[in-house]
This record gives structure tokens, C-alpha cells and sequence, in this order.
């Protein structure tokens, strides 16, 4: 199986996904989304597969949508957006009872962050950086982010990220909880590799432990993600959201007016 915009291998009962535009910092376009949904949903369907590694290509994790595809005249519907290119991702990583890792090699940013809160496990390179970007153009959050964090770093501290949209260094995540563990660079996918072996060599019950949590903490992931993309709907029709990716784009703070 192959695609263009990811790289996909499986090997020792783990399936790898490399997200491959480090060009535009693997900014998700919609093929690359629908790559992504294809490959989670293969490995998901591969009873040889029993866990799952995410990462980047090149100095970036995800930075998200590709905003040059978010211009008022090409923005299109953001509420049906999420539903058919996003969604899908992160209730496939969360429903699946395979474990997922997410090796964090730079910058995660915007969906490109929330999905790594998706999987189970972050490791993070000490290059890494994670950050609530939705507010810098306008935006809610989205790709499960509104109920992931705040379960994560506790909601005093990811209203601060959300409201904020401020990056955080891997030693912060660290503190925080918002990863598991943080290493040198060039130690990261061998060490993410070998949990995901680890994962994969695992017992039944790995898979149960997940659900027992999902049911738990994440019963309503599905409306969740419903909620936020009528948000986004309206965010994405605001004069604000259109002045945030104008001001992304030439490179220069926005000025937001509330409309």
C-alpha cells in the first residue's frame, strides 16, 4: 500500500505512519487526510497489527490544517470538514484496540496537535513543541482537543493553552502530563518503536485496559466531536477566522474585531 502524502510500513506487529509533507510541516491537505483515515483504518482491520506509531517527517510532527487551503474564497464548510476529514481520524485511533503511540519529533500544532493527544502515548523529542493554535486565527478547537486536554494537564491549565494558544517545550509537556516521556532527538522513534513492540507483544488485556479508560473518561467523544465542528461552522464564517489566515499567510499579527 502506498500513498503520497504519508509513509506506511509495518513491521514486528506494529504499523508505522510518517506523515510526509516536511515541506509545508506536514500541514494536513485533503488528501493527506484521507490517507491517514485509509492506513488507521488497514491497521485497525490487520489482525497481525497490535500497535500503532505516528510521526513526522522533517522538523515538524503536524502543524495542521494547511491554511492555503482555508482562504475566505476556498475555506468551503470547516463544520463538514471536521466531520468527513477529521473525525473520522480520531475515532479510529480512540476506538481501536490497538495501542497508538505518537512520537512527537518537532512542532504539533493546531488538529496536528490533538491528534497526537489522540493516541495513547506521546514520547517527544526535546525538539518538540505542542500548541493550542486554533485561537491565533480565530478559530475553536477541534479533532477532540475541547475534552482530550483538559483530562490530560486538568482544566485550569488547558484553558490557559487553549485561550492562550502559547507553545509548550517538551520539558513543560513533561510537567504537565501531556507527555510520557521525553528524549534526545535522535533517541525518539527507536525508543516510540520499541513501546509500540512492547504494545504489540502485549496481552489481551491492553486492549481492554483502553476500552475500560475510553468508557470512562471519553463516553462522549462522538457528540464531543459533533459539538466542536458546529463551532467550528460558525468560527469559520466569522470575519476574524477570514483575518487570522489572511494575517497567517502574510506573516503578520491579526487584528481581531470580535464579528
Amino acid at each position: 500500500m502506498s500513498f503520497e502524502n504519508i509513509v506506511y510500513e509495518k513491521q514486528n506487529g506494529v504499523a508505522t505512519i510518517t506523515l510526509n509533507r516536511p515541506q509545508a510541516l506536514n500541514a494536513f491537505t485533503p488528501q493527506m487526510n484521507a490517507e491517514l483515515q485509509q492506513a488507521l483504518k488497514d491497521a485497525d482491520e490487520d489482525k497481525s497489527i497490535r500497535g500503532l506509531l505516528v510521526t513526522g517527517a522533517g522538523r515538524a510532527f503536524c502543524t495542521g490544517q494547511d491554511l492555503k487551503g482555508r482562504t475566505p474564497e476556498t475555506k468551503g464548510s470547516l463544520g463538514a470538514s471536521l466531520r468527513e476529514r477529521y473525525n473520522p481520524i480520531i475515532l479510529r485511533l480512540r476506538r481501536t484496540e490497538k495501542i497508538s503511540i505518537a512520537a512527537v519529533n518537532g512542532v504539533a500544532a493546531g488538529a496536528g496537535c490533538n491528534l497526537a493527544l489522540a493516541c495513547d502515548l506521546r514520547i517527544a523529542s526535546e525538539e518538540a513543541q505542542f500548541i493550542q493554535a486554533f485561537v491565533r486565527v480565530g478559530l475553536a478547537p477541534d479533532c477532540g482537543g475541547s475534552t482530550i486536554l483538559p483530562r490530560l494537564v486538568g482544566l485550569s491549565k488547558a484553558m490557559e493553552l487553549l485561550l492562550l494558544g502559547e507553545p509548550v517545550d517538551a520539558k513543560e509537556a513533561l510537567r504537565i502530563g501531556l507527555v510520557a516521556k521525553v528524549v534526545a532527538a535522535n533517541d525518539l522513534l527507536h525508543t516510540a518503536r520499541a513501546i509500540a513492540e512492547r504494545a504489540a507483544r502485549g496481552p489481551r488485556s491492553l486492549g481492554l485496559i483502553k476500552r475500560a479508560v475510553n468508557r470512562a473518561i471519553l463516553p462522549e467523544l462522538e457528540a464531543q466531536l459533533e459539538y466542536e465542528a458546529c463551532l467550528q461552522e460558525i468560527a469559520g464564517r466569522s470575519a476574524d477566522f477570514d483575518e487570522g489566515v489572511r494575517a497567517f499567510l502574510e506573516k503578520r499579527s491579526p487584528v481581531f474585531t470580535g464579528k
